[in-house]
């Protein structure tokens, strides 16, 4: 609620129950722009932190984020092409970068089929470091070429991650794949659990481990892709918000993955408010989420008795 009501309208800080009845502009900018973004920042919290946490299970290794397998550069390297080559409509930019993400979780995954060495985890761990290098590369050599006055600025403030044109429409971009993909998460996270153990032993149990694998791993990348079109690159809280919510409910990931999903959505929409309220000007959410992430990561590491639990 807070997010919501607090603004630099009609003055900066909470704006008061009165101006609602007062102002309609104050209405309308409620209802128009602060609640679509503040729906919009819980859904990018909530993807992020769950996919973090599902896929720190999935690859038992508490260093897995969400961009591992190629998905964040990938939208980095679309959102940069739509801008240069097609045009820098929000739509466009959207569609070009969830298309690249999702391209580049398709292309570790048909690396990862024909490397000939190392278990499943490992090819594609090894995969997405590869792909995620290509579109970083592509992306260099796209702002290369940009123009300085023009491209170049809106590739730079799309990678820096923000919501400052999130409306009604970008929303409902979002809901009809990131919904049904944390429903996926939600609804198989007891069988994390399983598949975090060694895959003989997830079967033995009566799990498949290939399929509702690379399901889970799907369900995360679709949700991550989604709002890294929309919001840009957003770092940190699929790092740092699994390491929270583990420490807090326990690694079990029938307790873990639905509480990391709050606990995103809390913090994104947290950084989100501070960064349109601190300064006149608005301060990228990217920049505050790695800001904070950073910082709360290097807190828990000097925790006395603290250890990375996966």
């Amino acid at each position: 609620m807070a997010a919501f009501l607090i603004g630099r309208y009609p003055r900066p800080g909470l704006m008061p129950p009165r101006a609602l009845i007062d102002d309609p502009l104050a209405l309308r900018i409620l209802l128009g722009l602060r609640l679509p973004r503040l729906l919009a920042a819980l859904l990018v919290g909530a993807a992020l932190a769950g996919s973090g946490t599902v896929l720190q299970m999935l690859f038992a290794n508490p260093l897995v984020e969400p961009g591992l397998v190629g998905v964040t550069q990938g939208a980095a390297f679309g959102a940069a092409l739509a801008i240069i080559g097609f045009s820098a409509q929000p739509l466009v930019v959207q569609l070009s970068a969830a298309l690249f993400a999702a391209a580049g979780l398709a292309l570790s995954y048909t690396v990862a089929r024909r490397i000939r060495f190392g278990g499943w985890v490992l090819r594609l761990v090894l995969a997405g470091i590869a792909v995620s290098a290509v579109y970083s590369s592509g992306v260099g050599m796209l702002k290369y070429v940009a123009d300085p006055m023009d491209q170049l600025p809106a590739i730079t403030f799309w990678m820096l991650g923000g919501l400052w044109s999130v409306g009604w429409r970008e929303l409902l971009f979002l809901l009809p794949t990131v919904v049904p993909a944390l429903g996926i998460l939600i609804a198989m996270r007891w069988r994390a659990n399983l598949l975090s153990l060694h895959d003989r032993v997830a079967f033995s149990l009566g799990s498949s481990p290939g399929r509702e694998r690379l399901l889970l791993i799907t369900a995360a990348t679709v949700a991550t892709a989604a709002v890294t079109s929309v919001a840009g690159i957003v770092g940190w809280v699929g790092l740092l918000i699994p390491h929270i919510a583990r420490r807090l409910f326990r690694a079990d990931g029938r307790w873990s993955i639905p509480m990391s999903l709050v606990i995103g959505a809390v913090f994104v929409a947290f950084c989100d408010m501070l960064g349109r309220t601190l300064l006149a000007g608005e301060i990228p959410l990217g920049i505050l989420t790695s800001l904070f992430g950073a910082v709360g990561f290097i807190g828990l590491l000097l925790r006395p008795g603290f250890r990375i639990e996966r």
